[in-house]
């Protein structure tokens, strides 16, 4: 083994630990598949001893009140900041993905913190003329253990990012890292230590049912967060329900459509579909626009461009910034997208571009799959209809807007969309009609400050991002106040 970092295990209450079994997860790098480190094998017993310690921290944490909250969460980017080189290479090689726009992670992560310690005095409530004479006012409460459970594709940017809403509501929080990819946090458990009071801010690794499922059962969670696959999400609702009545909020898959009109040049397309499907993390994005819905009239300029492109992306190791897209995050994750590309071709669509494994001898071993298009794709599919979650474009043809729209809204998923058309009435009759929670017009790909991100249909419920986010980690209590004179 060739260890990337020397941080070794997960926060509980305050201090550094192992497993309470003993055992341990290896981490494999996807690019050569060698091991790179190691993670705690964390369980029930674990997980317990993670939601007793929340439980005894969040009273005296929200005590504290808003301003020292906020500078304690400030105080606590400033100390991530102070390791972002290390988190940064870490996240790389034990994600598969590419080093250039992964630098972004941990700023992102960083300025979602101080976003919320910047919304302090938002924790508001109201009052209401229920009555004439008497006094009717509500006040913002923290749930007070809050669960957390973070996917492979930004382990370190959603651990951050994610969990300030709910810190800075006054909540303590239990982190569930991906157990292919939790190597970022157990150096965030080392700053976390550092940086926040004992019990506020928890870290159990571990599998999704070994550690993941006894979160969610836990009947002292009463707040859950996810992001992840819509069959984890669905399972999610299940197992909390099993233990106690729990506000369960999930940002789940997408099966985007990017619809061009035929007034936009197809190069800008082009561009379009390829900042769209986020090759530089292999595709592996929930706001990925994996289906591309072109003009009858653009359908093969755009195309031909595009398989022109798509055969020019560099595929190679993460940590090389020159390379365009790295290694599916693992060898689950790659076998699926094998299978996804294998019915893609079993259907009748038209393979492009890619399809399988790049040629060359850094290439035999690692979870790598060329970056892939597919055309004459037909909504029957399953190609246009199941979340692939890697490097596979699938492209639709429409003639009119009723057909686009018909296309585009014909997934169970409905996470985020993107049109094109420079007739600005055109742009808005799409978005309006697309059963879509996030929208892009003339542009496709950035989350931007403030904006509430989450998906309508089976792609979630709740939003993300935004004050919304912070105030769902909140219960209203109503006070009447009935005056004697």
């Amino acid at each position: 083994m060739n260890p990337v970092t020397t941080a070794s295990h997960m926060l509980i209450g305050g201090d550094l630990v192992a497993s309470e079994s003993g055992d341990w997860i290896d981490s494999i790098d996807p690019a050569t598949e060698e091991v790179i480190g190691r993670i705690p094998a964390g369980n029930a017993r674990d997980v317990a001893r993670a939601v007793e310690a929340a439980d005894r921290a969040w009273a005296a944490w929200n005590g504290i009140g808003v301003a020292a909250r906020a500078e304690a969460l400030r105080a606590f980017g400033r100390k991530i900041l102070e390791r972002a080189d290390e988190l940064l290479e870490v996240e790389v090689r034990d994600t598969g993905n590419t080093i250039a726009p992964m630098r972004g992670d941990v700023r992102t992560g960083v300025e979602g913190i101080n976003y919320y310690a910047g919304l302090a005095y938002e924790l508001k409530g109201e009052t209401i003329p229920a009555t004439p004479g008497n006094l009717h006012f509500t006040v913002r409460e923290p749930y007070g253990v809050v669960a957390r459970i973070v996917p492979f594709n930004h382990p370190v940017m959603f651990s951050t990012a994610r969990t300030a809403a709910a810190l800075m509501a006054g909540n303590s929080v239990v982190v569930k890292p991906p157990e292919t990819s939790s190597l970022s946090a157990l150096i965030l458990s080392e700053i976390a230590r550092e940086a926040l009071p004992p019990g506020v801010f928890n870290i159990v690794t571990g599998t999704g049912a070994g550690a993941g499922a006894p979160l969610v059962r836990h009947p002292g969670v009463k707040r859950i967060a996810f992001i992840g696959s819509v069959e984890t999400g669905m399972a999610i609702q299940r197992m909390a329900a099993e233990s106690a009545v729990k506000h369960v909020t999930l940002e789940l898959g997408g099966k985007n459509p990017l619809i061009a009109f035929p007034d936009v040049d197809p190069a800008t397309v082009i561009d379009a579909a390829i900042a769209g499907m986020n090759f530089s993390w292999q595709g592996q994005s929930c706001g990925s626009t994996s289906r591309l819905l072109l003009h009858e009239s653009i359908h093969d300029e755009v195309v031909a461009g595009l398989v022109e492109r798509i055969r020019a992306i560099r595929v190679g190791d993460p940590m090389d910034p020159a390379s365009q897209m790295g290694a599916i995050n693992s060898k689950n994750q790659h076998d699926k997208v094998l299978r996804h590309i294998a019915a893609a071709r079993e259907d009748g669509a038209r393979l492009l571009a890619g399809g399988g494994r790049p040629d060359g001898e850094q290439f035999r071993k690692g979870f790598w799959i060329q970056p892939t298009l597919f055309g004459d794709v037909e909504q029957s599919m399953r190609i246009a209809r199941q979340e692939v979650f890697g490097p596979v474009l699938s492209v639709m043809k429409w003639s009119t807007l009723d057909q686009a729209i018909a296309i585009a809204n014909a997934t169970d998923l409905g996470l985020t969309a993107s049109i094109y058309a420079n007739n600005i009435d055109d742009a808005f009759a799409a978005a309006r009609r697309v059963r879509s929670g996030y929208v892009w017009i003339n542009s496709v790909g950035p989350h931007y400050p403030a904006m509430p991100y989450g998906g309508m249909k089976n792609s979630g419920t709740g939003r993300e991002e935004g004050i919304e986010e912070m105030l769902s980690y909140t219960e209203q209590k109503a006070y009447n106040l009935a005056m004697r004179k």
